[in-house]
């Protein structure tokens, strides 16, 4: 993987700002999703589909985390952050929605999905943004 620097929080990004909101943006998008009234969602093609995108969600959320932060201890507290985040909503679905309820096993998927990330952060798709970010800064 790139060298960076012992204390960077970030990898080395020309937009640094952008990769963060960009990130921020999925966040607020998931937590929308989960507080939406149930019948603004399409119908699930089959049982249990929802457990595949919590899980999804969360694994997008976690490997983006794994390519925006620059070493092990910031993405292993963003995957917490998510694990809380997902734990939470469940509660919130439960307690905030009338047509909506928190689900143990949806936080199991996102829990999961959460700590998949971070391993993903392990291999070379953890740079791709960064040669996202390489192009286009290229193409200025």
């Amino acid at each position: 993987m790139s060298a960076v620097p012992a204390r960077a929080l970030l990898r080395q990004f020309d937009r640094p700002l952008l990769w963060c909101a960009l990130w921020l943006a999925m966040i607020a998008v998931v937590i929308a999703t989960c507080l939406l009234p149930a019948h603004d969602l399409p119908p699930p093609p089959f049982s249990n589909f929802d457990k595949i995108e919590h899980f999804g969600a969360y694994l997008a959320l976690s490997s983006y985390a794994g390519m925006l932060f620059a070493r092990l201890r910031p993405q292993a507290i963003a995957v917490a952050g998510l694990i809380a985040m997902g734990v939470g909503l469940e509660f919130a679905q439960a307690t905030l929605t009338d047509s909506r309820s928190g689900d143990g096993i949806d936080a199991l998927a996102n829990s999961l999905g959460a700590l998949a990330g971070l391993f993903v952060a392990r291999t070379p798709v953890a740079l791709w943004l960064l040669w996202v970010d390489r192009r286009l800064s290229r193409k200025r």
